[in-house]
């Protein structure tokens, strides 16, 4: 290595965010915290972390190959800004699927056909409809203790700019999906699964995995 190498900064923010692999029972050490009644759309907390997770990854092109050797339970955990920008997109996805699962119609009760036109009937638009939800694709992720080959590639400027188009689609696509879900579906119970409040402030803490990377600097050549 040359002596002007790039490495993670030694003045990088401390990892503060909690793990978003962590269980449900978890919740309490959530690092976004809510007023109680909040009106405001869960949605926004995803956009929001997306952002920092941008924020973060606008060094990454700073990174000179090396992994950065973290340690989770334990266990040796390896990382490049791949690997973390795989991570928070999967997680994204993931649980955007949740939500459209917990928010899907169920197989059509009988003798509610659709209209001519393919709409349903008027008692099925009506905002008192109950969702019956469908279930989720079981969870068959490799997650964070895979590193996988392409993990290994370079992180170059327009990398970067494929990411932010990538992510604020996603993270927007959470704040457009609770919007038309509705104030009343955010806390509404869910049958043992979280609610989609829940579901919101868990994906929130996704800037986990950029933290991994952490900020990237250059260091003095001298």
């Amino acid at each position: 290595m040359s002596d002007d190498s790039i490495s993670p900064g030694p003045t990088a923010p401390r990892m503060v965010s909690p793990d978003p692999a962590a269980p449900p029972n978890a919740a309490a050490a959530l690092t976004v915290e809510r007023e109680a009644g909040d009106p405001g759309n869960p949605g926004q907390l995803v956009a929001n972390s997306v952002e920092a997770c941008l924020e973060i990854a606008a060094t990454w092109h700073a990174w000179d190959g090396r992994p950065v050797a973290r340690t989770v339970d334990g266990r040796p955990n390896t990382w490049t800004p791949a690997k973390a920008l795989r991570r928070i997109t999967d997680h994204l996805i993931d649980h955007l699927q949740q939500v459209e699962a917990l928010l899907a119609w169920g197989s059509d009760p009988p003798g509610t056909p659709r209209g001519a036109d393919g709409a349903w009937p008027a008692s099925r638009q009506a905002p008192s409809r109950e969702l019956s939800g469908v279930p989720s694709i079981p969870d068959a992720w490799h997650g964070r203790y895979v590193t996988l080959d392409a993990d290994w590639a370079r992180f170059t400027e327009p990398d970067y700019d494929e990411a932010c188009s990538r992510l604020r689609r996603l993270g927007r696509w959470y704040v457009l999906r609770y919007a038309a879900a509705g104030p009343a579906a955010w806390d509404e119970p869910r049958g043992g699964e979280w609610t989609l409040r829940e579901i919101a402030e868990h994906v929130a803490e996704v800037r986990y995995y950029a933290e991994q990377v952490g900020v990237l600097t250059v260091l003095d050549p001298g």
